[in-house]
């Protein structure tokens, strides 16, 4: 099998993960440079070959959209604040990226670990929320959840061996891991946005992110150059990008990249866009210091230590998600 090098359609490098799961050891090599290459530069990937079913993402999407259309009212009965906003529904104006007051113009669903580990703190892994109106929806959200978490565990698999450590070495910190499922909803914009965009720019907090295909056209990444280059994956495709907890385990020589959700055209405002990522954490007490075999010798690490469960605390304060100091 042979991955194609650069998918200018989709702005980013393209891989086949066929070539790593089931190809020659040629094929797995490769992959693995051209993986560790990309995220040692860009930080974006579209991943296709994955094999996760069309009819589930239809599915995904369809349930979303009728939670979505629910009116205002019942949609906040399912708001989850106790949980830091990591189950349920979360309404327009809440989030807003990292040092920025603008909130974006987004409200979202958010689904967690259906199967935490047995000594699984609940202040980690509350339940999740169940929506009466649409009996489906969860069902559907938690077979997504657990095919996307197996394939953000298949390229982890990859990822660690760029790094040079064991293939498994992810393995027990993702599996029954923090994970999210969001599903984003952008509401058509009816008047002009005095400063916020659809989604400000931001890196992302986990370890890596996998989107499928959103509904429209918006999502732009920062290359090096400091020019933004529109990402438009095809439908077949999953992007999968680097996070910052990663990052701070590879001490910066994996790239956890800006990118922004922008705002249409103005002859595009009335359609509104829905985009599903998946938020790859690991179990809260993985210590995300820098991998010491990374560190050159005397080098002090770029971030001082920290666990997965400390940072995303810090993180969801930052971002208007959880609420104290």
């Amino acid at each position: 099998m042979k991955n194609d090098t650069i998918n200018m359609l989709a702005g980013i490098p393209t891989l086949d993960i066929r070539s790593f799961e089931s190809g020659s050891e040629s094929d797995r090599k490769q992959f693995v440079e051209q993986l560790g290459h990309a995220y040692e530069t860009i930080g974006f990937v579209a991943i296709h070959g994955h094999g996760i079913s069309e009819s589930l993402i239809d599915s995904l999407y369809a349930e979303s959209r009728a939670f979505f259309e629910l009116p205002q009212a019942i949609k906040r009965q399912h708001a989850r604040p106790e949980t830091n906003n990591q189950r349920g529904f979360v309404s327009m104006g809440v989030e807003h990226a990292k040092g920025s007051d603008a909130a974006d113009l987004k409200e979202f669903w958010q689904v967690g670990q259906p199967d935490p580990p047995a000594n699984g703190d609940p202040v980690h892994f509350p339940s999740n929320q169940r929506v009466a109106e649409l009996p489906a929806f969860q069902s559907t959200a938690v077979d997504a959840f657990r095919a996307l978490e197996t394939l953000g565990q298949t390229v982890l698999r990859a990822i660690a061996i760029h790094l040079g450590v064991e293939e498994d070495y992810f393995h027990n910190w993702v599996a029954g891991g923090n994970s999210i499922l969001r599903a984003i909803h952008y509401p058509p914009i009816l008047s002009a946005p005095s400063s916020a965009v659809r989604a400000g720019q931001h890196e992302d907090i986990n370890l890596i992110t996998l989107l499928v295909g959103a509904s429209a056209a918006g999502l732009e990444v920062l290359r090096h150059d400091q020019t933004w280059t529109p990402v438009t994956a095809l439908p077949e495709h999953i992007v999968v990008n680097v996070g910052d907890m990663l990052q701070r385990l590879t001490n910066h020589r994996l790239k956890s990249t800006t990118h922004r959700v922008v705002n249409p055209p103005q002859s595009e405002w009335s359609n509104p866009r829905f985009s599903m990522p998946f938020f790859c954490h690991p179990r809260p007490d993985m210590k995300l210091d820098a991998m010491p075999h990374l560190l050159v010798s005397g080098e002090t690490p770029k971030e001082g230590p920290i666990t997965a469960g400390e940072y995303l605390e810090q993180r969801l304060r930052e971002i208007g998600l959880a609420q104290g100091k």
